[in-house]
């Protein structure tokens, strides 16, 4: 049956084994939101925006995600650590007890897809347990028409049901919660967390396999971009490196903030409908963008108000250091129509590097590119895992190493053919530490960090004087428009110039240890761009 709901359809569950639940079905954001409010699971803060909290797991659990390892992926899949293989039949089981868990209660259902591009499209249908995730779904992945919605067919489908806890013993998991993709019965599999990035994730790691494997389209974890040219620039990182912060540029057209598909058809294409930003030490000043989508049907995550008011302090991480919004992208006013742009001309890495030994920015020479990409070199921001308390760092490869199912090698080699094809510019971006290590020096400013890389989209670093790193080799800009030169180059803004050269070999050596295990993979270009010591 469906409750509420301001389209009229009805469907069943039946075919994915959820039987005599009462179903509520493409609700609307606005019911989604009073729903969660009646239920005593969130409220309404001085925005307009739902506040709700996810419970004991306030980031991913990358050791409790599993691949079912059958047909489809026992050969294709870089099995380790990353992508844990878990069992065809334990799947099946412990799917059948999660159906059965959810007779007779309550389900919220959303139809929705993903990749903007029609020739890329794939259905997906998300049964959430609750309304406010549910919410999380409308904001970020792709929404429907009326229309499309009548003929819809689930392709994928999304099950996550935080209340449900398995038995390790039973069920083969590491603990009660699990994250489990299954590409033979096309469904992701979420149990006993309520951190709605498993969703987002999960779906981001199945596109990572599909489009790759099945339609030999690259994709990738960054943001992009489109300049008043037509020029599309792109932003790789991780978590925390300021993805969503420097893509949403007022006088840029947002595509996506985190996952896209770059095809031979020579188009950059989003995979989702919204965003999903970081808000620890959000302000209006400096992300005005972001500060301005958080209204009425954005849903903020583990933030903590004000005493005795609705007002977000977006400064209290006594909760989690990694408060999260998600909105739909049309609570930004200069976004891409279609979210779909042309091939980039620029492509930024960016890195956090809690050392504080790699330049601001710095261009890259196509062997550097491959290197660092396949390095995917940053800083792991405090909460954004379990476990994860404080920065370290983190080689991950691909900027995106926990959503790649595949040999890093494998996108790798995508990136790099079409960088040469597209005559790309790369440019490694360092928006972590300066003048020391984290607890010692100072975040880079963000106002700097957004003149660099305007200089760089706008050509004004195609004709200035470079110098290249003593220990890293890349070409660092000796003068910038609207930044202090001194800290173009990191040494300069060390107190001991000693040690920050005795930090950066020691960075350097991190770095050739972490790429050994990819060195068989790697042609004499892509070894050549590697630090020089």
């Amino acid at each position: 049956m469906n409750n509420n709901s301001l389209f009229t359809k009805t469907i069943s569950l039946d075919n994915i084994g959820i039987t005599n639940a009462t179903i509520h079905y493409q609700l609307s954001p606005n019911e989604l939101h009073q729903i969660t409010i009646e239920k005593g699971q969130g409220i309404e803060t001085s925005t307009g925006a739902l506040a709700i909290n996810t419970g004991e797991f306030t980031g991913r659990s990358p050791q409790d995600r599993f691949i079912v390892k059958d047909a489809i992926t026992e050969n294709e899949i870089w099995w380790g650590n990353i992508n844990i293989p878990f069992a065809p039949e334990a799947f099946d089981k412990l799917y059948s007890k999660v159906c059965n868990y959810l007779t007779d209660k309550e389900v919220f259902v959303r139809d929705t897809y993903v990749c903007s591009d029609p020739n890329y499209k794939m259905n997906v249908r998300v049964v959430t347990e609750t309304a406010w995730a549910n919410l999380f779904c409308y904001n970020m992945l792709l929404r429907p028409s009326e229309e499309e919605l009548l003929n819809y067919v689930a392709e994928w489908t999304v099950v996550c049901v935080p209340s449900f806890m398995a038995d390790p013993a039973v069920d083969g998991t590491r603990q009660g919660n699990f994250a489990i993709l299954n590409f033979t019965k096309k469904v992701a599999l979420i149990g006993g967390t309520g951190y709605t990035g498993e969703i987002k994730k999960g779906i981001f790691s199945a596109m990572n396999f599909i489009l790759p494997v099945f339609k030999n389209t690259l994709p990738m974890h960054c943001s992009a971009n489109v300049g008043e040219n037509g020029e599309t620039a792109i932003f790789f990182g991780l978590s925390g490196t300021g993805k969503t912060t420097l893509s949403a540029d007022p006088n840029r057209k947002l595509i996506g903030d985190d996952e896209h598909g770059w095809t031979n058809e020579n188009t950059v294409f989003n995979f989702e409908g919204g965003c999903y930003a970081k808000v620890v030490n959000l302000s209006e000043e400096n992300e005005p963008d972001i500060f301005r989508a958080i209204k009425k049907g954005a849903l903020l995550e583990n933030i903590v108000c004000k005493k005795e008011t609705k007002e977000v302090d977006y400064t209290d991480i006594s909760i989690t250091p990694n408060t999260r919004v998600s909105y739909p992208i049309y609570h930004i006013d200069n976004i891409q129509s279609g979210s779909i742009g042309k091939n980039p001309k620029n492509i930024f890495f960016l890195t956090a590097d809690s050392f504080g030994i790699l330049p601001p920015i710095s261009k890259l020479t196509p062997g550097q590119a491959a290197y660092h990409f396949i390095s995917g070199y940053t800083a792991k921001v405090a909460g954004t895992e379990a476990g994860v308390t404080e920065p370290q760092p983190n080689f991950s490869a691909c900027f995106g190493a926990p959503f790649m199912p595949l040999h890093p090698t494998r996108y790798a080699e995508m990136l790099s053919q079409k960088m040469k094809e597209a005559n790309v510019k790369v440019w490694l971006i360092n928006t972590g530490w300066t003048g020391g290590p984290y607890g010692i020096g100072n975040r880079m400013k963000l106002k700097y960090t957004r003149a660099m890389i305007t200089a760089a989209l706008n050509g004004e670093l195609d004709h200035v004087k470079y110098e290249n790193h003593k220990v890293f080799g890349i070409a660092k800009p000796q003068s910038c428009p609207n930044v202090p030169s001194e800290i173009l180059n990191p040494r300069n803004t060390w107190e001991d110039k000693d040690l920050y050269d005795t930090k950066a070999v020691e960075l350097a050596q991190k770095f050739k240890a972490n790429f050994q295990k990819f060195e068989s993979y790697a042609n004499e270009e892509i070894l050549a761009g590697g630090p020089l010591v």
